[in-house]
């Protein structure tokens, strides 16, 4: 085997570098040497390299502990891929950054306060039929009672739900097979509610619980008014699982403190972890949360407690939904088979695993054969009665994986804190068969759809609380260590180790990557929270800037690679919210967009569109760029926000500067600034002609903005007189200042009478079919107007009559819409890059998209005259 690994590798390095056999040999002998690597090292690496450009057949989603977030990597090459921000802010994301974002974050307060940590846990998958769907993804925060709802369809955090009646949540998050309801688990026994209880009164007034999340997998969202909480026993709840298949609509959870101890060591007493685990063992809650989902539903079975219905412990037992067995000492998980026949839980202070039968626990149910009571009435099932068989596995064995030969082989694997293992075993014999050694005191372990339906098999990844020496010194604090098991034979193989450098990660989950299906742009305009048009949509062309009292509202874009607008002024104290859309289409064409001084940052992926807000509360220029190295002019990609105060004196610069101008400088300014003004009125005055030729009158709400603009015209001549007499009486500065006016009005009367024009241009042109409307909306939500203005050249080729320049036309351009890099080289392509020193991108159109814009181009020719 080993030679066979070594003579193909030499082959493979010989094929890549062009050399013979007996090269390659040498080759790999040297580098063997010198990095004293063995021939199974070789193999390892072989199985996890991924070629530049390759993927991985599986995506694991992993808790980011500390961090609040959620890390992506593949396996098998066990390359980090993203995190993705939920209950704590990213910057790189403008997660907690940004207006859309930050309304996420407000819905994880807790009682009126904002929580910007959290210890990420649990993640889980959404099901169907018990099998991972690839659509949706809920974590648990322990720290902070919450659970949030990450969108499989782009990766972003769309949900956060927080938990009124418990204090800390570690058994979140386990999906039911459908996807209907969510289990969550609360920890450390409290109040539910929210008084005061003295420890005194333990036994009285505190409790655990599991709450019963509905959940529309439909739409994706955690549905609070359909929940429900189950209260139980103040025993420490800890993880939990959802029947399958033949228990379907039970819940099982475990708990690690049946002594109901309290503590105090500050007392002299015994402390927590001694007095938790006096007994021989502690409590699996069995319970059938369907029959309780129906119960909830009449107020007379419930207490609302913050607002949440609580289903009472009597209540549960009155109904024959609620029971106890007990379980192996401190147990830290539960595992049911994937078809619900077993239930596997393994004790950290004991060295058995436990495999319980569903059948029998049923069958104890049914025939009400209970060893007794606890002492809030829960019925107690002999623990021997309902168990299968036990496992002797080692110190400290705590979570489980199933593999893929689950049903003949009753293949499982269990990780051993104590012993650093893996154990491999039989849950149907409850025999061992294979051991692996990690590095070091291994917490959870994630198979590839390991608590699926359908385990997939083919790896384990330990989830290693310890690193010590496996990596390089980086200081007193050391990265977790996920390491890569291959369980594809006979005997496991160590394959690979990863550093995690953000938090402790606890638990992971693995899926098919077949399965993800998500979005690599969105649809121009849209809010990613909502998914649909986001109020501040803006396509290019669109950009304005709206006062209301003391609030501006700045409607902006950003294409490669210019932000429009480019200046934005505002008073001090003016409140400020940008909304910025990505016209980008193509792939990858990421922007960031952030405001000097004012902590703010936003990402827009292409087509996205976001808010930011913020209070211009201090006076001065503040840049304001973009943050994504987007192009090759990323540099250029800025603006200014300028914030003066109202009630200031400002002494202008450039009569500082024109006060030390000489009388020919003065001049040569004045002449400037007239010829300016010359070649504005110019072009106001061909708008004005066109509007009166087409009977602008006509239109109420053109007739509006012609009379705006003319109003702001009329304003001129009195302006102009005033810099007529100063440049006689040769008071140049003085001229300078009135011609300086004159061209603030110019410039108003432009706005508004080039709007009152395309306006007109759409009343009198012909009308569009309705391919061609399409076409124009693909045009506009394509970012297509951010270099073309039809009618003139501006920073790409006038699209007037493109269709006439080639041969073969329309095929052409719909060749240059879909594959523009196929045609980088054409000569006349050639010849427009270089001259406008920019190259179009393909912006992802679909071929049904083309077909409307050449329609849209159609209708463009045939009413070129009004352009």
């Amino acid at each position: 085997m080993n030679s066979m690994v070594k003579r193909l590798s030499m082959i493979a390095i010989g094929a890549l570098v062009g050399v013979s056999l007996a090269s390659a040999e040498s080759e790999l002998d040297k580098v063997m040497k010198e990095r004293g690597l063995t021939q199974q090292d070789l193999l390892a690496a072989a199985k996890t390299y991924t070629p530049s450009g390759g993927r991985d057949k599986y995506i694991v989603f992993s808790s980011g502990g500390q961090s609040g977030q959620i890390m992506v990597y593949g396996v098998p090459s066990m390359r980090i891929l993203k995190y993705i921000g939920v209950f704590t802010p990213e910057p790189w994301q403008g997660w907690g950054y940004d207006d859309d974002t930050k309304k996420i974050l407000a819905e994880g307060k807790i009682r009126g306060r904002q929580i910007t940590w959290g210890d990420t846990h649990h993640p889980a998958l959404s099901e169907t039929n018990g099998r991972y769907d690839g659509k949706w993804l809920v974590i648990n925060d322990k720290a902070n009672p919450r659970l949030a709802v990450i969108d499989l369809n782009d990766f972003v955090t769309k949900q956060i739900v927080v938990n009124p009646v418990f204090k800390s949540d570690h058994g979140g998050a386990f999906f039911t097979p459908n996807s209907n309801w969510i289990l969550e688990a609360c920890q450390y026994a409290a109040p539910l509610d929210n008084n005061w209880h003295p420890m005194s009164e333990y036994k009285e007034t505190y409790r655990g619980g599991v709450t019963v999340w509905r959940f529309d997998p439909k739409i994706g969202r955690i549905k609070p008014k359909e929940s429900f909480t189950i209260e139980f026993p103040p025993y420490m709840q800890d993880l939990s699982d959802a029947g399958k298949e033949a228990s379907f609509g039970w819940g099982f959870t475990n708990s690690f403190n049946s002594e109901m101890y309290t503590g105090g060591i500050e007392k002299g007493l015994p402390p927590f972890e001694a007095g938790c685990s006096r007994n021989d063992t502690d409590f699996l809650h069995v319970y059938n949360w369907k029959k309780l989902a129906e119960l909830a539903k009449d107020p007379k079975n419930v207490k609302v407690i913050n607002g949440m219905r609580v289903v009472p412990i009597d209540v549960a037992v009155k109904n024959n939904a609620l029971f106890l067995i007990p379980e192996p000492k401190s147990p830290h998980g539960v595992d049911v088979s994937p078809d619900g026949k077993y239930i596997v839980v393994c004790g950290k202070l004991d060295t058995h695993a436990t495999v319980y039968s569903w059948d029998k626990i049923k069958k104890a149910i049914e025939a009400k054969d209970f060893v007794g009571k606890d002492p809030y009435g829960i019925p107690i099932i002999d623990m021997k009665k309902a168990m299968h068989c036990q496992a002797e596995l080692g110190l400290g064995p705590l979570h489980n994986q199933f593999g893929k030969h689950w049903k003949d082989q009753g293949e499982i694997y269990t990780s051993l804190y104590v012993d650093s293992q893996v154990v491999k075993w039989n849950y149907l014999t409850c025999k061992v068969e294979d051991r692996q050694n990690v590095n070091y005191n291994i917490g959870h372990l994630c198979g590839m759809e390991g608590k699926t339906e359908d385990p997939q098999g083919e790896y384990i990844i330990a989830l290693n609380k310890l690193a010590i020496d496996r990596f390089n010194e980086i200081g007193p604090l050391h990265p977790q260590n996920h390491q890569l098991i291959d369980i594809r034979g006979k005997k496991m193989q160590l394959l690979y180790d990863m550093p995690v450098p953000l938090g402790e990660p606890h638990q992971a989950v693995a899926i098919r990557a077949s399965k993800l299906h998500p979005e690599v742009r969105y649809k121009m305009g849209t809010s990613p929270f909502t998914g649909k048009t986001h109020v501040g949509k803006t396509l290019a062309g669109q950009e304005h800037i709206v006062r209301k009292g003391n609030h501006v509202y700045v409607y902006g874009t950003l294409v490669r690679s210019h932000i429009n607008p480019e200046h934005v002024t505002v008073n001090l104290g003016d409140t400020v919210t940008f909304y910025l859309t990505n016209l980008e289409r193509a792939e990858d064409e990421t922007h960031g967009f952030t405001v000097d001084l004012y902590n703010v940052h936003t990402s827009l992926e292409p087509g996205k569109t976001v808010a930011v807000t913020f209070k211009a509360d201090k006076e001065g220029v503040f840049p304001y760029y973009c943050t994504e190295f987007c192009s090759a002019l990323h540099l250029e990609m800025m603006g200014y926000l300028l914030v003066k105060d109202p009630n200031k004196h400002y002494i202008s610069a450039k009569k500082l500067k024109m006060a030390k101008m000489s009388k020919e400088e003065l001049e040569k300014e004045y002449k400037k600034i007239v010829a300016t003004n010359a070649a504005t009125d110019k072009v106001i005055q061909s708008v004005v002609k066109f509007l009166k030729e087409n009977h602008y009158e006509k239109y109420p709400v053109i007739k509006a903005l012609v009379e705006d603009a003319l109003d702001q015209y009329s304003k001129i001549a009195e302006q102009k007189k005033k810099a007529d007499e100063a440049y006689k009486k040769g008071d140049l500065e003085k001229a300078i200042l009135f011609e300086n006016m004159i061209w603030q009005y110019m410039v108003k009367t432009a706005d508004v009478g080039i709007r009152a024009r395309d306006l007109l241009v759409k009343k009198l042109a012909t009308p569009m079919s309705e391919a061609a409307r399409r076409g124009h909306e693909a045009y506009l939500e394509g970012g297509c107007n951010g270099c073309h203005v039809i009618g003139k050249v501006s920073s790409g080729p006038d699209l007037v009559g493109v269709l006439q320049r080639h041969k073969n036309g329309e095929k052409w351009v719909r060749e240059w819409i879909l594959h523009p890099e196929k045609m980088y080289d054409n000569p006349y392509i050639k010849s427009m890059t270089n001259y406008f020193n920019l190259r179009m991108p393909n912006q992802g159109m679909t071929e049904k998209q083309v077909d409307d814009i050449i329609e849209y181009l159609k209708w463009i020719d045939k009413n070129a005259n009004l352009f």
